[in-house]
């Protein structure tokens, strides 16, 4: 039988990552905030996890959710950390967009139904 693999461990423990804080400094945070990082984040002064979620934010926006999977961190753990790149002017948060504004489903399926059917015309021959 083989040991177990060390990919499954965290690299860092919880309480190391947030300074042994237990809340973020701001409570605007859920789930759904999105986290956009600087082009060009200055890395001096951060601890290797910051590094890491600052890293892992520039292909790209991620929400705080898919940053805590990637980080494999609970994501009480990544608001704390979160909190304090934003208290820092390190990472910009925005909170998600409310439902209310979200499009509704039938415009968004006739949007769809609308593009397989030019999809499916540009492929006929003429």
């Amino acid at each position: 039988m083989n040991p177990p693999s060390r990919d499954h461990r965290r690299l860092v423990p919880a309480y190391v990552a947030t300074t042994g804080r237990a809340r973020p400094s701001r409570n605007t945070l859920d789930r759904l905030t999105v986290l956009h990082a600087p082009a060009d984040p200055r890395a001096s002064g951060l601890r290797p996890e910051q590094r890491r979620l600052l890293e892992l934010l520039q292909p790209g926006p991620l929400s705080l959710a898919e940053t805590a999977a990637h980080l494999r961190l609970p994501v009480s753990v990544v608001k704390v950390m979160v909190a304090d790149l934003a208290d820092a002017g390190r990472l910009a948060v925005r909170a998600p967009v409310p439902e209310a504004e979200l499009p509704e489903r039938q415009i968004l399926e006739k949007v769809l139904d609308g593009l397989r059917t030019l999809k499916s015309s540009r492929r006929r021959p003429r």
